[in-house]
């Protein structure tokens, strides 16, 4: 049985609806949604499909995804075919050149051989699925963690010259899943085997009741590096 949406959340909802037809007359066809396949995403994949279906979308495959989210792939293509979505693997050359110098799981004895296997699989397939873009929307909330408190609707990415739009910013986790049950929107089957954040199959674990959402994600890792290097940490600067 679907949730009810309360009036806080249908103002959140109206809200975003205004900044996707805003970006998408702003930015036109220079607009990109990356969509993670998570709880947040699928949220905005229905979203975009209801209010702006002229907003382009990609998925990075890393080639180490949960079969649980590939299988989530399928259901998105299926369910929102009104949409145009593209996948992006990393370049064959790069990941054979890393697992041959470093190993096959060399991500787990250190930081840096961790941000080299994101580099390869994650940040270079997102430098080709951003290139000719002008701005590009992503499903970070600010309550996910501690590296994202501080996030704006609107953003420049000094990284990749273009802004970035983060239209769930003020969305609570509690508000994404009441969003999904009232609109029957299909999830990642990791989430309901608690598992609140999902990336590659060997960095990402279940949480515990009372652990951070992030937290099963580089869990060998200090909180405040626990990011790929999709969205790094820089000054904001508001347009």
């Amino acid at each position: 049985m679907s949730e009810q949406i309360s009036a806080e959340l249908q103002a959140k909802i109206e809200h975003v609806a205004g900044l996707l037809n805003q970006a998408a007359g702003e930015y036109a066809d220079g607009i990109v949604f990356a969509n993670s396949l998570g709880a947040e995403d699928v949220v905005l994949t229905d979203l975009i499909s209801k209010q702006a279906p002229s907003i382009r979308m990609f998925v990075l495959d890393t080639g180490r995804l949960p079969e649980e989210t590939l299988k989530l792939l399928a259901q998105v293509r299926q369910r929102y075919g009104n949409l145009k979505l593209d996948v992006y693997y990393p370049e064959a050359a790069d990941v054979e050149a890393y697992v041959a110098e470093n190993g096959i799981n060399a991500f787990y004895e250190s930081q840096e051989l961790r941000k080299g296997c994101c580099f390869v699989r994650k940040i270079k397939p997102l430098k080709r699925a951003l290139s000719g873009n002008k701005a590009w929307i992503t499903g970070l909330r600010r309550e996910q963690s501690v590296t994202r408190d501080e996030i704006a609707f609107s953003e420049w990415d000094e990284g990749n010259g273009l802004q970035k739009l983060n239209p769930l910013a003020d969305w609570s986790e509690k508000e994404v899943w009441a969003y999904i049950r009232a609109n029957e929107v299909p999830y990642n089957e990791l989430h309901d085997r608690h598992y609140p954040s999902i990336g590659c199959a060997p960095c990402t674990r279940a949480i515990s009741v009372g652990e951070d959402v992030r937290s099963g994600r580089w869990w060998w890792e200090n909180p405040e590096n626990r990011e790929c290097g999709l969205h790094p940490a820089t000054p904001l600067k508001f347009k």
